[in-house]
């Protein structure tokens, strides 16, 4: 397919006009963006740092870079090794890489795209997760989710305490623990308690709540959750937006009657506002049997910042 991205020859320039991505074009650098994803606007929603040309570095390089941006993740795309993709990402937070998540996937869609590396449409990535497709347009992407996942999550007086809540502020739905791609525990609260929410890191690592809890309020007459996402792998830190987590909600908000378990629902998730960070993410998910068959999430992607930045030493 003429839109794979492939290694660059170090052997000899590219064409003029011909953007790649492949091998780092220098030793000692890498061209990266910094992107606010899920953003109403610039300095909103979560940034991302999409590193390019990143097929020669190693796990632990990565990681190093990861460190340096200490941003809630950064991707790092190359060429596919799948025959099916378009393109390789690597996802790393500060601290450990992820086999997928939402908001590093639909940013470096988007910065692919806007770049000029890949065109518009669909464009298939290759991740920890599988193959997963997602369609560009010139404000941001959609991302399908992988197969939805959904299991008893713990009780939910006990999830409310261990982020500093009460059974008073509970919604009464169960607090099942879905994903498409990561799994998420999700507990309904009232809408004023969702930001008296403080995680209790001790207490989330004892109850088995996936990749973390989003603590969120439903108002079924916009479909729209407000929503905290406090994420394991941030060391419980809290989350500005958080796309396999907006995915996971559409499993869940099924699962407990909150939308339709026939046909295809629209629903909205705000997150980040606690932060600073306003946040939209825009889903629709497709039910059968009361069940949830397939999920999506939609967002804006805003350039912020380019630049190179050093290549770790591999050591």
């Amino acid at each position: 397919m003429t839109g794979v991205l492939r290694p660059r020859d170090l052997a000899r320039p590219a064409p003029s006009g011909e953007v790649t991505v492949g091998a780092v074009p220098s030793r000692d650098e890498l061209d990266y963006e910094v992107v606010d994803v899920f953003a109403p606007r610039a300095f909103a929603g979560n940034p991302l740092a999409v590193v390019f040309d990143a097929d020669d570095l190693t796990t632990e390089q990565c990681q190093a870079l990861a460190f340096e941006f200490h941003l809630s993740e950064t991707s790092f795309v190359s060429a596919p090794t799948e025959p099916s993709a378009d393109y390789r990402v690597r996802i790393f937070t500060p601290f450990a890489e992820l086999p997928f998540a939402g908001h590093p996937s639909v940013g470096a869609a988007h910065t692919l795209v806007r770049t000029g590396r890949l065109p518009a449409g669909t464009v298939r990535q290759e991740c920890g997760a599988g193959v997963l497709d997602l369609v560009v347009d010139a404000d941001g992407a959609r991302l399908s989710g992988g197969r939805p996942t959904l299991e008893d999550g713990p009780a939910p007086a006990e999830l409310a305490a261990a982020v500093g809540l009460s059974e008073a502020d509970l919604a009464g739905v169960a607090a099942d623990v879905a994903g498409c791609g990561l799994p998420f525990a999700y507990l309904s609260v009232s809408p004023e308690a969702v930001d008296r929410a403080v995680p209790d890191q001790r207490a989330l690592d004892a109850l088995g709540v996936g990749e973390g809890v989003s603590v969120l309020s439903w108002d079924a007459a916009t479909s729209t959750a407000y929503a905290r996402v406090f994420a394991g792998d941030l060391r419980w830190g809290e989350d500005p937006a958080t796309g396999s987590a907006a995915l996971g909600a559409g499993v869940w908000l099924v699962e407990s009657g909150l939308l339709q378990g026939e046909g295809t629902s629209s629903y909205v998730i705000r997150q980040g506002e606690k932060l600073g960070r306003p946040s939209v993410l825009e889903c629709t998910v497709t039910a059968a049997g009361d069940r949830a068959v397939a999920v999506t999430v939609r967002g804006d992607v805003v350039p912020i910042a380019r630049g190179r930045i050093r290549a770790p030493d591999d050591r």
